[in-house]
């Protein structure tokens, strides 16, 4: 009978365990739910203010893409090569010319230039332009950089201040 009691008072204190941990796999959490909200999903798309709205799938695929082809540089929105450049929103704005929009953040990743705008750097970063040093940009679509660019704009509105906060969060 004291073994039956022990096996039962073991299991009871595993469903104790088990029972919390399975309802808040089923059950999303209002903060996780609203992280995805059309506001948060919703980034400049151009700098004359026009918006776009991309899917959750969307930015998926535009993180995807990111880790794969920018990732070793830019892992969390930091700039390994130059920690006073990062990707977060403040830092992209004061940029010339501003890339805080899908339309300046394709045309980068298309031509970058320096963070004042004055000369090109595609022989040092890896750029549509400069495929054939980068390999990892060779098959890119305007699809695939559009993604990207949604990516970026959006992952600080997830990650808040852990995007582009380098050693901080890392």
């Amino acid at each position: 009978m004291d073994s039956f009691l022990s096996l039962l008072r073991r299991s009871l204190m595993g469903l104790l365990i088990l029972v919390p941990v399975t309802i808040g796999l089923a059950f999303t959490s209002p903060a996780e739910a609203a992280r995805w909200d059309a506001e948060t999903l919703t980034v400049p798309n151009n700098p004359d203010g026009v918006q776009v709205t991309f899917s959750e799938q969307e930015i998926n695929t535009g993180r995807k893409v990111f880790n794969t082809s920018c990732g070793t540089c830019h892992a969390g929105g930091i700039t390994k090569t130059n920690q006073n450049v990062g990707l977060d929103p403040e830092t992209l704005a004061l940029a010339t010319p501003p890339r805080d929009n899908v339309d300046a953040l394709v045309d980068y990743m298309k031509d970058p230039t320096s963070y004042d705008g004055e000369y090109s750097i595609s022989e040092l970063h890896p750029s549509i332009r400069s495929a054939e040093l980068y390999p990892a940009m060779r098959d890119l679509t305007d699809e695939d950089l559009r993604l990207m660019a949604g990516y970026i704009l959006v992952a600080p509105r997830v990650q808040g201040t852990a995007w582009g906060g380098g050693k901080i969060y890392f």
